[in-house]
């Protein structure tokens, strides 16, 4: 006989799980001396609080494009948890949730404290979770939480990926499990052959009629998106680019896809992209989306200036026939992974006699729209400028570096002015793009790449929210830089507000002394010289295992709006 905890472990090991993260409560509380057994195989990963939890969940499955674990409690983990699970949703990242109802053995229709079984006088777990997953089950009596532990894996990692759930009633947790036998009347099998998944390739006569398109279009541009966002991808991208000399715009999600210092990169798109970016595909005759939604949030909000399917060829290429034409009636649609589509299109000709023209045509465009230019700004004495942060990071930032964002006006000017020289080393909230997702996601980001030196640009008011990850980040032994961007406020809404100003400044704090509290390297900076040192002495303190703060004085009048228009 064994219990339903230990199954559950011993499941998640099977299906591939490394890592799980939780702020513990109740039925997960109960299962942790089964975690303790299985330490040296499943690393268990204790945070100050279950948003934080879901975050480096979600960021490990985007990172490596396999479910991360969140273990939390019914009530907690459904609503402060849910902030890492909607991002998941959102942004397409592979993830599993793993709670109970947490009903006190079998309490649940006394209405008693904290429960969530549905029942009269108790919120509804599965129903919350539901709303926000892409599979869901509730699992009733042992062999239910394995079986659906299993399709959790299995849901999360299919096109489009994204969160699944189990939620356990509670009682059932500690149970004994009937052994397995052939009598058994409900039979269990190994993980694996419900993981079996070979994904559909693309349709060879659809890549051939994209080939046809791109060789006579005359400006041809990729909106390259999420579904690049991986190694072999992103390299495939800009040799097929490259060799065509067609340009690529990205979406937000897929900023950084490829070297945007290369002859073929335009930048990013949208409202805060590129005006580089937004003029190329204007002028475009064909529109190529390569796993890129072509959601309205990065186009403007269909912008006819931007896409206009009445005077251009819109052909897209996305793992799911449902995400074609989705936003706007294409042309041409191909099913499959972008990285099949794109190796596919290597042996094809593309127009490769038109690459002189069309290299010549971005690079006015990028001269024309000043592309990478910074603009002139000033800031008051003893502070910063936006754009002196994004100064410095373009001379500091190296190949061994990951770069991970917050929201607000620092993520703005950084991802519409600076242009990133590696591949795949930007992180950035995709989905719902919250505050206080950067300090968890860095947290993460260096759990994936030990190798790699994390930096996260946060604002004083996302920090704020999950400020308790450097604890994590001590305890853990996940050395990261931060740098605060510190405007005493909120930025973007202080710069939207119209007449008098109201819930939008914060009391001043020092971050860095905060970060000296919690065990970090805290430094202050208020010139723009001396932020690369403080940078430098970041990088050093983390090879040596060190968390250092950074807190940047940033002139509270700095806005949000990098250029004049679009």
């Amino acid at each position: 006989m064994t219990t339903t905890k230990n199954a559950v472990v011993r499941t998640l090991i099977e299906c591939g799980a490394t890592h799980a993260f939780t702020l513990p409560g109740l039925g997960i509380t109960w299962m942790l001396d089964e975690f303790h057994e299985a330490r040296d195989r499943l690393r268990v990963v204790l945070t100050r609080s279950e948003q934080a939890a879901s975050v480096m969940a979600q960021v490990v499955g985007k990172l490596t494009g396999r479910p991360g674990v969140f273990m939390g409690q019914g009530p907690f983990a459904s609503t402060t948890g849910a902030f890492g699970i909607l991002e998941a949703r959102f942004a397409g990242s592979p993830m599993v949730v793993l709670t109970d109802t947490s009903c006190y053995d079998g309490f649940g229709m006394y209405g008693v404290y904290q429960t969530m079984t549905g029942d009269y006088g108790a919120a509804d777990v599965r129903t919350v979770l539901g709303t926000m997953t892409k599979y869901c089950a509730y699992a009733t009596e042992p062999h239910e939480a394995v079986y659906g532990l299993q399709l959790a894996f299995k849901h999360a990692q299919l096109p489009r990926m994204g969160p699944a759930a189990v939620v356990m009633k509670t009682p059932i947790i500690r149970r004994e499990m009937p052994e397995q036998t052939p009598a058994s009347r409900v039979k269990l099998y190994p993980s694996a052959g419900y993981l079996q998944h070979h994904p559909a390739r693309p349709d060879a006569d659809a890549v051939a009629q994209l080939a046809a398109l791109i060789a006579k279009a005359k400006h041809p541009v990729f909106i390259a998106g999420q579904g690049v966002q991986n190694e072999h991808a992103r390299a495939l991208l800009a040799e097929v680019a490259g060799a065509a000399g067609i340009a690529v715009a990205t979406s937000y999600n897929g900023k950084g896809v490829i070297d945007e210092t290369l002859p073929v990169a335009v930048g990013m798109l949208g409202t805060w992209g590129s005006k580089s970016a937004n003029r190329m595909l204007g002028r475009a005759d064909l529109v190529v989306a390569l796993g890129a939604s072509l959601g309205p949030d990065y186009l403007r909000f269909r912008d006819e200036g931007l896409i206009d399917p009445a005077r251009q060829t819109i052909a897209q290429v996305d793992v799911d026939a449902r995400h074609a034409g989705w936003v706007y009636p294409v042309d041409l649609a191909v099913t499959g992974d972008a990285a099949d589509v794109l190796q596919m299109l290597r042996g094809l000709p593309l127009g490769q006699a038109q690459q002189t023209a069309r290299l010549a045509a971005i690079a006015a465009n990028n001269e024309q729209h000043a592309f990478g230019v910074l603009p002139p700004t000033v800031a008051v004495d003893g502070t910063l400028h936006y754009a002196d942060i994004v100064r410095v990071l373009d001379r500091t930032l190296t190949a061994n570096d990951m770069l991970v964002l917050d929201a607000g006006n620092n993520r703005i000017w950084v991802t519409s002015m600076l242009r990133l020289r590696t591949p795949g080393q930007l992180v950035v909230p995709g989905g719902i793009g919250g505050m206080g997702w950067g300090l968890p996601a860095a947290a993460a980001t260096k759990l994936v790449h030990p190798e790699r030196n994390a930096i996260c640009l946060i604002g004083d008011g996302g920090i704020a929210m999950t400020l308790a990850t450097l604890a994590t980040c001590v305890q853990e032994q996940l050395p990261i830089t931060v740098i605060v961007a510190n405007n005493q406020g909120l930025g973007m809404v202080r710069d939207n507000m119209k007449g008098r100003r109201i819930a939008v400044d914060f009391t001043a704090l020092d971050f860095a002394a905060i970060g000296r509290g919690m065990g970090c390297d805290g430094i202050r900076v208020d010139r723009a010289e001396a932020l690369g040192d403080a940078i430098a002495a970041g990088r050093e303190a983390a090879r040596q295992g060190r968390t250092t703060v950074i807190d940047v004085a940033v002139d509270p009048a700095a806005s949000h709006v990098p250029a004049s228009d679009y």
